[in-house]
């Protein structure tokens, strides 16, 4: 989350005045993330996040996302829900970006996960993908494997200015990725962005999960790949197999593996460091000027990428198969 575009007062009072949540009260920009500008509404009938949906994202891709929400809902994942305007519709338009309010979801995401936390996460995963199985709209997922070499060479001229050598470190890594990508690996919604601050907790209970715009159809395993970066990594960025166990574990007890995706899950890994890499790297080169918002440093996602090239199984991650 994070704020690029400011909201006048009156502006805001015409769009909050299209739905039935009562007149606002308050309204407070959230500085977190890098993609949306998203603000904390406080109105007479209680609190709402409202997202203004920035460049990045399609508008074309909202109702995929929106929906999903809904979807997921209906099937018993704990997520933030849509609301209708007072035509029915769960999307508008404000400061010349499309713009939604979102019910607000209780909890906080926890700054150093424990083992338990990332069993829930794991547990939690694998229900998210059972649930969106017969979820009726698809997107593919923009940000894979065949969108990564133009997302690099956007970057590649300042890549050096960050860490010597990381254009030609990275363009080899790319060359590795492409030529030995898996595919045919089981497949459908994914969230594809389930960092900590994605996941809520109440206590040590896992309360729900927000931010679903990388949402997108695309192996299972890959979406655990993007966990296994995000939360099994120390604040010195060493690897705590035992939460890794903990967050595998916790998945195959919903939703078992197949030899297949067990024997992905370093090469989906790799890919994983290497996707958040490079979009941290051209956020970093390209922070708007005025815009609230604090880019994280790519160098953390190259230190992991280092530790998966050196991970000759799957077993290395602490589960054997």
């Amino acid at each position: 989350m994070a704020v690029y575009t400011d909201v006048s007062d009156e502006d805001l009072a015409e769009f909050v005045a299209g739905y039935e949540i009562g007149g606002v009260l308050a309204l407070k920009g959230i500085a977190e993330g890098v993609e949306n500008s998203n603000y904390l509404l406080h109105t007479q009938s209680g609190y709402y996040i409202l997202t203004l949906y920035e460049k990045r994202v399609e508008r074309d891709d909202l109702p995929f996302f929106l929906e999903l929400m809904r979807h997921l809902a209906a099937r018993g994942i704990s997520c933030p829900q849509p609301v209708e305007d007072r035509s029915g519709s769960m999307l508008g338009e404000l400061a010349g970006r499309p713009a939604a309010i979102i019910s607000f979801l209780d909890g906080m995401w926890v700054r150093r996960p424990k083992r338990e936390h990332c069993t829930a996460l794991g547990e939690a995963l694998a229900r998210f993908h059972l649930a969106g199985a017969d979820f009726p709209m698809a997107r593919p997922n923009t940000l894979s494997v065949e969108n990564w070499r133009p997302l690099l060479e956007g970057s590649l001229d300042q890549a050096d200015t960050i860490v010597e050598g990381l254009g030609t470190e990275l363009s080899a890594e790319l060359d590795h990725l492409e030529n030995r990508w898996p595919e045919g690996l089981p497949s459908g919604v994914i969230h594809a962005d389930l960092f900590p601050d994605n996941v809520f907790f109440l206590g040590e209970d896992l309360s729900g999960l927000i931010d679903f715009y990388f949402a997108c159809n695309d192996a299972f395993a890959y979406d655990v790949a993007i966990c296994l970066n995000a939360w099994c990594f120390e604040p010195d960025l060493s690897f705590n197999v035992t939460k890794a166990r903990a967050l595998l574990n916790g998945y195959r007890s919903v939703r078992g593996f197949t030899d297949e995706e067990f024997a992905s899950l370093p090469l989906l890994a790799r890919g994983a460091a290497l996707r958040f890499l490079l979009t941290r790297l051209h956020d970093w080169l390209r922070v708007p000027e005025g815009a609230l918002v604090t880019p994280k440093d790519p160098r953390e996602y190259l230190r992991k990428l280092r530790f998966h090239q050196g991970v000759t199984t799957a077993s290395d991650y602490g589960l054997v198969s």
